[in-house]
């Protein structure tokens, strides 16, 4: 089989991107975090500061404490996506970018005539230099090439940083025997506890297990075939998958830890969920708020509904979930729209009111992606100190408008 698949993998984005802009960081340990503050955590580290064993997740008083000599640094979100629409057009200008999984991830199709190992290392070889010219010798990534993109992805991780990987078919399944079951995108926490429990403990009692066995842990034939042939190399369409759930959440600065803030900080959020909600087609039948409170301790409530997917009963319903707070000074807030339909499962809305009020939504939509998210909001949103900056989530990815603007 040939190799079919060039997968690029960012090393560090986001700190290796204030690497490359801000030269007194280069060569030095750096965190990235949220807001300012020791109570908050990192969300993304140099590979300097990983070898202290501060990694995405690090409370910031804990990598502190590994590293007395570590950069902690604001993350710039804008700076962030603009870099990456940028790589988008500096990868495609050397080969057409199939897929982007993430603000750090993208795959390639590779096509007749470059589906050999030599031809497909060269390819990656021209984007990594193109990467470097384009962007900065701080800007690095890591690429697998092999014979489909979960072997491609499983590639990208096989070496880093700066990492060039190829998994050739004549190697598989042997190639593969030395990895951890957690190593396989779609094996998670959940997942590995599910195949330890079929005691299924590494990779090579993973691959010799057979279409059905693989069928009864994954709960699907479709998926058990999948997985059975995606590990032999063979290069198959993913199953259909469905969103679960769409949330956001913030940590706030401590000028806005009081519930009048983080009530409208809240808010935002919400809007900011129901707007992705509706750009995927999907209509919320749960929603849920948290607050982590400065002390330590936390709290959550969840709220039924009716299938929805505009702002104002998404609003409505949050208001009257935050009627049940208990005291305490707010540290981060978040909320989770779950329990999701797709539009296609679901009918026009039977009441005018209904329909009216989706109307408004998608018209505000209209208004925030031509003049820029603040340009318009329902009252109760405006008016905190807190500023709330355009998160990037793992899978999507605001695009820039002409103005600068992004969605």
């Amino acid at each position: 089989m040939p190799l079919r698949y060039l997968f690029l993998d960012m090393n560090s984005y986001f700190a290796s991107v204030e690497q490359q802009l801000r030269p007194e960081l280069r060569e030095r340990p750096v965190a990235v975090v949220p807001v300012m503050a020791e109570t908050t955590c990192c969300i993304a580290a140099s590979y300097e500061a990983k070898r202290f064993g501060i990694k995405t997740g690090t409370m910031v008083r804990e990598a502190r404490r590994l590293c007395p000599d570590l950069r902690v640094v604001e993350a710039r979100h804008e700076l962030y996506i603009k870099t990456h629409h940028r790589l988008i057009e500096v990868v495609d200008s050397c080969q057409p970018v199939q897929a982007v999984l993430s603000i750090d991830e993208l795959a390639c199709r590779l096509w007749h005539g470059e589906q050999e190992p030599e031809q497909a290392t060269h390819i990656a070889e021209r984007i990594k230099e193109a990467i470097r010219h384009e962007l900065g010798s701080y800007i690095r990534c890591s690429i697998g090439l092999a014979p489909n993109r979960l072997l491609a992805k499983v590639a990208s991780d096989m070496q880093k940083p700066d990492g060039l990987t190829v998994i050739r078919s004549e190697e598989l399944p042997d190639r593969l025997y030395s990895l951890q079951l957690r190593d396989f995108p779609g094996i998670g926490s959940r997942m590995e506890q599910r195949l330890r429990r079929a005691k299924i403990n590494t990779v090579p009692e993973l691959i010799g297990l057979s279409v059905t066995d693989l069928a009864a842990i994954w709960g699907s034939r479709l998926i058990g075939e999948t997985w059975w042939r995606l590990l032999r190399g063979e290069d198959v369409p993913a199953p259909p998958t469905h969103r679960r759930s769409i949330g956001h959440s913030h940590v706030l600065p401590p000028k806005s830890r009081c519930d009048s803030e983080a009530q409208v900080v809240l808010l935002r959020l919400v809007d900011k969920a129901a707007a992705r909600l509706r750009s995927y087609g999907y209509w919320a039948g749960s929603i849920s708020i948290s607050v982590r409170f400065l002390h330590g301790s936390s709290w959550q409530t969840r709220h039924g509904l009716t299938p929805c997917q505009d702002t104002l009963t998404l609003v409505r319903a949050t208001n009257d979930l935050w009627e049940g707070k208990p005291p305490g000074a707010p540290l981060h807030v978040g909320v989770v729209l779950s329990d999701l339909v797709h539009d296609r499962n679901m009918a026009p809305p039977l009441f005018e009111a209904d329909h009216k009020l989706r109307t408004l939504s998608q018209a505000m939509d209209e208004v925030q992606r031509k003049f820029g998210v603040d340009s318009v909001r329902f009252a109760g949103m405006r008016g905190s100190r807190a500023q709330i900056p355009n998160r990037i989530a793992f899978t999507h990815v605001p695009e820039i408008e002409e103005d600068g603007r992004h969605d």
